[in-house]
């Protein structure tokens, strides 16, 4: 074990104390960062327009300040973007994220001086809680990479103006400078399969230890790497390659592939940061759950799933929540957001400490016919369909077809194969009542024959990563949605399938 490791485990252990410690008082480190919050934003314009100064408890936060979207809170963004001071948080934003939108076009999303250590902190400690656990720390002492976007930055009224990842990026520890890969010119490539192969031509003759990223393009990258060396697996280029860290999507569906291209299964931390916020990552190998983040200026609330559509729903904080149950996440924190929804459906699964799991997104589902199908449950039916049948799937994405030519409508499964299941229909169907199993709704629309079976369209070899390019997407953090309640995507997929 070299200098770097060795050092790392007293700093681990010592870091995973203090995380215990707020972790243990979920509503007093909420209720700190509650009264610090309202107290920063007291003389700002938002604060003012929202009478803060009279905000005393959390019920009072809730009777003056609304649920926002991001187009709710643009108007407060476009003033922040024309220079104004003291909009949404005092002074000036330190980083303006940018993130694409539905319906805002491009989304400016605040990063202040006390909202960064927010996204530095919790990466940092998601690594040394693997590390206090499990002892293993050798992978500091080798190369590390984090497949992101440029760090090049723009500049809005004078404010730093870039992709998420490219903004943590000059945040990366002087200690680990010389261990991060790749080389700065490499990572400012703007083309991303330009980038992914120099990246790949880079570090293959490298001690590459630690690889982090959304996992297809980590894929996409693993791919690359095993065309360019002949190699079969990647443990034959990085036999020292000891931990994958990835954020952004269920990783479930791609371990088949990975453990593929892997040559066997590796460690993994899942984590789960957003422009608005490092919100948790997994602090034990010994389950999934994601620890919530209650100390770092963020204080959340959720909204029962059942009431997302609501007028005026039902507004928790983490205290309030149920073990299982399922909610829309809303944040307020340090960079200004108040009361925003971010989009995401989380489910509780430990109240000690609170964990979570994301399960979807409030606009990414099915219910075309009232079967509320959500992403976590076409994620683990695709991950379980796979390991019974021993097949592979790269991508995929699942829509209602609402009038088919023909027979009854249908949801359609649209699947990029890296291995074929031996038996096509009995894997068809497999999904189908695994479906069945984990939907009511839907197996009631089955048996009542209001849907049929689910259709597979097989997507050809690249054919994902194609659409993607067809539209300039691919790469950094765009990604397709699991399932939509139309055919926006799956008709379009439709040029790339078998």
């Amino acid at each position: 074990m070299g200098f770097k490791a060795l050092l790392s485990l007293p700093l681990a252990k010592t870091t995973v104390k203090n995380i215990k410690k707020w972790a243990a008082k979920p509503q007093e480190t909420q209720q700190k960062v509650f009264e610090e919050l309202i107290e920063g934003g007291k003389k700002t314009a938002f604060g003012k327009d929202h009478n803060f100064k009279e905000i005393k408890s959390y019920q009072d936060f809730k009777n003056k300040v609304p649920l926002r979207t991001y187009e709710d809170l643009q108007p407060y963004i476009n003033r922040i973007t024309k220079g104004e001071k003291d909009v949404l948080w005092p002074g000036l934003p330190l980083y303006l994220a940018k993130t694409s939108g539905t319906t805002a076009g491009t989304k400016y999303i605040p990063i202040t001086n006390d909202s960064i250590p927010n996204h530095i902190d919790s990466a940092k400690n998601a690594l040394l809680s693997y590390i206090a656990e499990t002892g293993n720390a050798d992978f500091v002492d080798g190369k590390m990479i984090f497949l992101q976007g440029s760090p090049i930055l723009n500049k809005t009224a004078g404010i730093d103006t870039g992709r998420l990842s490219g903004i943590v990026a000059h945040h990366v520890p002087q200690y680990l400078q010389k261990n991060r890969m790749p080389s700065w010119e490499t990572n400012c490539i703007e083309d991303w399969e330009t980038k992914v192969s120099k990246i790949a031509a880079e570090t293959s003759p490298e001690d590459m230890r630690l690889i982090s990223g959304i996992p297809a393009w980590v894929q996409m990258y693993f791919e690359i790497l095993l065309k360019q060396t002949g190699k079969k697996t990647i443990k034959e280029i990085f036999p020292n390659f000891s931990l994958f860290v990835y954020g952004g999507v269920n990783f479930g569906p791609y371990k088949a592939a990975f453990k593929k291209l892997i040559g066997n299964q590796i460690p993994s931390v899942e984590t789960y940061p957003a422009s608005e916020g490092f919100i948790a990552f997994q602090n034990s190998q010994k389950d999934d759950g994601l620890l919530m983040v209650l100390n770092k200026g963020i204080f959340y609330e959720f909204i029962p799933l059942d009431e997302i559509h609501n007028e005026n729903p039902t507004r928790l904080s983490v205290w309030q929540t149920e073990l299982h149950q399922s909610y829309a996440l809303v944040i307020n924190n340090n960079a200004g957001l108040w009361g925003y929804m971010i989009g995401d459906v989380v489910k509780i699964v430990s109240t000690v400490p609170y964990k979570i799991r994301v399960v979807g997104r409030t606009k990414h589902f099915i219910s075309a016919f009232g079967e509320h199908v959500i992403a976590e449950e076409v994620e683990s039916t695709m991950e379980e369909v796979q390991q019974l049948f021993g097949c592979s799937v790269k991508e995929f994405h699942v829509a209602p077809q609402v009038a088919p030519a023909n027979g009854l409508p249908y949801h359609e499964w649209l699947i990029e194969f890296n291995e074929l299941p031996p038996n096509f229909d009995a894997f068809a169907n497999k999904i189908d009542a695994l479906m069945q199993k984990k939907n009511i709704y839907y197996k009631d629309l089955i048996d009542g024959k209001i849907l049929r079976s689910v259709v597979i369209t097989k997507i050809a070899s690249e054919g994902f990563n194609n659409f993607m390019r067809s539209r300039g997407k691919l790469g950094g953090q765009n990604k397709i949605p699991r399932l939509a309640n139309d055919r926006s995507f799956a008709d379009l997929l439709q040029e790339f399938k078998l």
